[in-house]
């Protein structure tokens, strides 16, 4: 099991990050927020879960071991694979997942795309009592600045994640409006949330 991966950024795409450690480049899927504070070129740490299936083996990056250890706990969920667990991760900083769990508040995880009323009670009976038992991270998780204005890398993450080009940037648009002082992080999950109520 590869537990994290230390090294040279590669490459910034819309749902993952190449980093070269050892001189073998790591193919990392992450969330936007985490893509956020990378920066080409420079040296980083990120955690990883490792899922292995008969015809792939893919890794997964995370800027803390909260995140990382949320997304195995999201996994345990009948239903919810590796794909969906990044969305909830991607709509729900760990603190707002935690609180959404243990107030039972299905209307948060139903604004993650993919996850309706049942998938979400599912969560909220199943993880609500085990949440806990995961540690909280100390401190921000990573750091760096975006290279695009918030704007654009919001929408390039929505477009990314199979949103139309018009309702992305329509979505980004309402939020900076109403949040213009907002990062990378906090717009998309504006976003997201916003698109997962119009759907």
């Amino acid at each position: 099991m590869i537990a994290s991966v230390r090294g040279e950024v590669l490459e910034i795409a819309l749902d993952h990050t190449v980093i070269e450690a050892g001189g073998i480049g790591y193919r990392l899927n992450a969330t936007p927020a985490t893509l956020a504070t990378l920066t080409r070129g420079a040296e980083i740490r990120l955690y990883t879960a490792m899922i292995v299936r008969e015809d792939s083996q893919t890794l997964f990056g995370f800027a803390d071991t909260e995140s990382r250890d949320l997304f195995g706990l999201l996994q345990t969920v009948s239903g919810v694979g590796p794909r969906l667990a990044m969305a909830v991760l991607a709509v729900l900083e760990p603190e707002a997942l935690r609180k959404a769990l243990a107030e039972s508040n299905v209307a948060a995880l139903t604004r993650v795309p993919g996850i309706g009323k049942r998938g979400a009670e599912r969560m909220v009976v199943e993880l609500r009592d085990k949440v806990n038992l995961i540690p909280v991270q100390d401190g921000p998780p990573g750091s760096g600045a975006a290279v695009t204005p918030v704007r654009d890398q919001v929408v390039e993450a929505l477009t990314g994640l199979s949103f139309p080009l018009k309702h992305a940037e329509q979505a980004v648009d309402a939020v900076l409006a109403d949040q213009p002082a907002a990062d990378t992080a906090a717009a998309l999950r504006a976003a997201l949330s916003l698109l997962g109520k119009n759907r």
